[in-house]
């Protein structure tokens, strides 16, 4: 029987390839690693915290806008692939994963990098992507079972 070799899509976004320019008014338009849902993203400084906005569809996440330099910091301290493993708040991410990562009281804030309560999870999936358009990651666009490393 002749093994079937796994087909990834890793890439990495250049800037003229993505809507938006990243503020209120003019938001990135991306989409999830799994490329299955279109999301807007932008930084505003002007929040306290400073945050990274996530819009999907109506919902509207905050994520601390420092995770952008801190998860470049892990993975480039990491030094290989890391699984993204997004989850909602209320279940548990997989050890390992950006998603627990970005929960662990271990991490530089202390804890969650979401900012709204019961929206707090899913970093791993909103986040990347910014990532990518900034020139910090690779991210994997897969189906399912993405990963990322720093560049």
């Amino acid at each position: 029987m002749k093994a079937t070799k796994k087909t990834t899509t890793k890439t990495k976004a250049k800037k003229g390839n993505v809507k938006g320019t990243g503020t209120r008014d003019k938001p990135w338009v991306l989409k999830t690693p799994s490329g299955t849902s279109e999301i807007m993203m932008f930084r505003d400084e002007t929040l306290d915290p400073p945050a990274l906005v996530c819009r999907v569809g109506k919902t509207e996440l905050r994520y601390h806008l420092r995770g952008l330099t801190d998860l470049h910091a892990m993975l480039k301290a990491h030094g290989d692939w890391m699984p993204l493993g997004s989850a909602d708040e209320q279940k548990p991410a997989a050890e390992g994963t950006v998603e627990a990562w970005a929960r662990s009281p271990k991490n530089p804030v202390g804890g969650w990098y979401g900012l709204k309560k019961d929206l707090r999870g899913r970093f791993a999936m909103y986040v990347p992507p910014v990532m990518e358009v900034l020139g910090l990651a690779e991210v994997e666009h897969n189906a399912k079972n993405n990963r990322m490393r720093a560049l």
